[in-house]
């Protein structure tokens, strides 16, 4: 008996078979690929790499912005039987050479920024050996992979010290392309998602679930996210979806194209991978409508632990729902989540305990890291180092990571709580609040703040801070110091570091 395919290009050669004049890759205005092409691109591609000396299951590193090339690479990378590492385009040398030397790639596909950084065999994408490459004579069929064949290798952000090399199955993609349609948003042939997001991250994870269904997946001309690129994407794409940060949404809607976005074109925006403070939610849904939706994951469970829709999301808006908005929705289809304390038990509905998570979208483990995939998926569910709770009716409330909660007098502070009441001020850009050792308390509450204007009275907003927080949470809770920064320090995918912050506010005091 034939075993069946379980490859993920499998589904690039459905839609080139059912849809092959749909627009597959655009960038900016224009059409560069339909589905026919994409298909027999990367088989092309393919059947080059594995005459290259390439064998299935090795590694073959993405360093690029986003660009056309990337997605048919990706795709021949999966028809080939390879793992891909896509690597985020704004790492330092340093961390390209770790994660290079970690995964073992026999080759890299770079841009021509980093010709230069990447160390090895590699190709710029765009150039004459690509085209060559891509001009190779196709395989027949895609390679023949089980379930569980790793697919992606993901490199966690590693604020905590080095990244970690998580296996992200061709089973576990599947998954999420059905959790995606499930849960997040429907796709019919010839919508259109934009990918101002790193395709290295989110928004590549995304490329699945469009390229079943026949969606055009549409490239910033800028290879990145730039606010006025959008509003003219979105007014020359109709039914256009993209993932973004929290912080990119915030970008967009206080940028003045936000006022000349064309709604009717604008589908959803689904976003996710840090948290989105509910004066931002509200802000975001006021100028743009019910074209929200939220996702919650990790890259070891990617883009799939919970969901809310658009009509979750505007559901909870039209009753004034703020503890719904402020949820990160319910589980996503086939997903357990529980809440666990110590020794992972169920705890119950309203209290605080570890987010645990099982299901077909949880990674097969870290790559050669077999003690930390222990510890990460011990007594069968994947610990994701987040605290939070759960409603009777299944919604999630982060709370933070567990590693950021503050213990001052013994009493639990979760600094998200605080940040939320904190982001409510007009004058505040972006706040982020840590704890400080105090030698009384344990520690203390301090609050990080990025002011919308440099020069406001840092004396009276501090005044102004306090009582805001005295009005709307407990007085412990209230941060006993303010620190005002130029920026908070983030790392490549935009999350803040309090690793740094709690680094620098030590240094400040000694």
């Amino acid at each position: 008996m034939t075993s069946p395919i379980h490859n993920l290009a499998t589904l690039l050669m459905r839609t080139a078979q059912r849809w092959p004049r749909l627009p597959a890759v655009a960038v900016g205005d224009s059409v560069l690929h339909d589905y026919a092409t994409l298909a027999r691109r990367s088989l092309s591609l393919a059947g080059a790499l594995l005459d290259s000396g390439l064998s299935p299951g090795d590694r073959v590193a993405l360093v690029a912005r986003n660009c056309a090339p990337y997605i048919e690479t990706l795709f021949a990378c999966w028809t080939a039987g390879l793992v891909a590492v896509p690597v985020n385009a704004k790492l330092h040398p340093k961390e390209l050479d770790y994660i290079l030397d970690d995964s073992g790639a026999g080759l890299a596909f770079v841009d021509e920024a980093w010709q230069a950084a990447a160390r090895g065999r590699v190709v710029i994408f765009g150039s004459r050996e690509y085209e060559a490459l891509v001009a190779h004579a196709p395989l027949g069929e895609a390679s023949r992979v089980a379930t569980d064949t790793p697919a992606w290798l993901f490199y966690t952000s590693g604020t905590t010290g080095r990244p970690k090399g998580v296996e992200i199955t061709h089973g576990n993609l599947h998954a999420m392309a059905r959790c995606f349609l499930a849960d997040v948003e429907a796709i019919a042939p010839g919508d259109a998602i934009l990918h101002p997001a790193p395709l290295s991250h989110g928004s590549g994870l995304y490329l699945v679930p469009h390229v079943a269904r026949g969606a055009v997946s549409v490239i910033p001309a800028s290879g990145g996210f730039d606010a006025d690129e959008i509003e003219r994407m979105v007014a020359r794409w109709d039914r256009s979806v993209f993932f973004a940060a929290p912080t990119m949404v915030k970008r967009l809607v206080e940028s003045s194209a936000s006022s000349r976005l064309n709604l009717e074109h604008l589908k959803c925006i689904v976003y996710g991978g840090g948290p989105m403070y509910l004066a931002d939610c509200k802000a975001a849904f006021a100028a743009l409508g019910p074209r929200l939706a939220q996702i919650y994951g990790q890259g070891e469970t990617p883009m799939t632990i919970t969901a809310m829709d658009r009509a979750l999301i505007a559901d909870a808006m039209a009753r004034g729902d703020d503890a719904r908005l402020a949820s990160v929705g319910c589980a996503q289809l086939g997903i357990d989540v529980r809440i666990g304390d110590g020794d992972d038990e169920a705890l119950p509905c309203g209290e605080i305990g570890e987010v645990l998570v099982r299901g077909p979208t949880v990674m097969r483990g870290y790559w050669r890291n077999d003690d930390a995939t222990r510890r990460a998926l011990r007594n069968g569910w994947l610990h994701t180092g987040d605290l939070g709770v759960l409603t009777h009716d299944g919604f999630l409330t982060l709370k933070d990571r567990s590693k950021d909660l503050i213990i001052s007098g013994g009493s639990n502070i979760y600094p998200r709580e605080v940040e939320e009441v904190l982001q409510k001020h007009p004058a505040v850009a972006e706040v982020a609040v840590v704890g400080r050792p105090h030698e009384e308390w344990g520690e203390e509450v301090v609050a990080c703040v990025v002011t919308r204007d440099a020069g406001a009275d840092r004396a009276a907003l501090e005044a102004a801070l306090d009582a805001l927080c005295l009005a709307e949470i407990a007085r412990f809770k209230r941060p006993k110091a303010y620190v005002f920064l130029a920026a908070l320090p983030k790392n490549n995918t935009g999350k803040v570091l309090k690793t740094a912050l709690r680094e620098l506010l030590s240094r400040s005091v000694e």
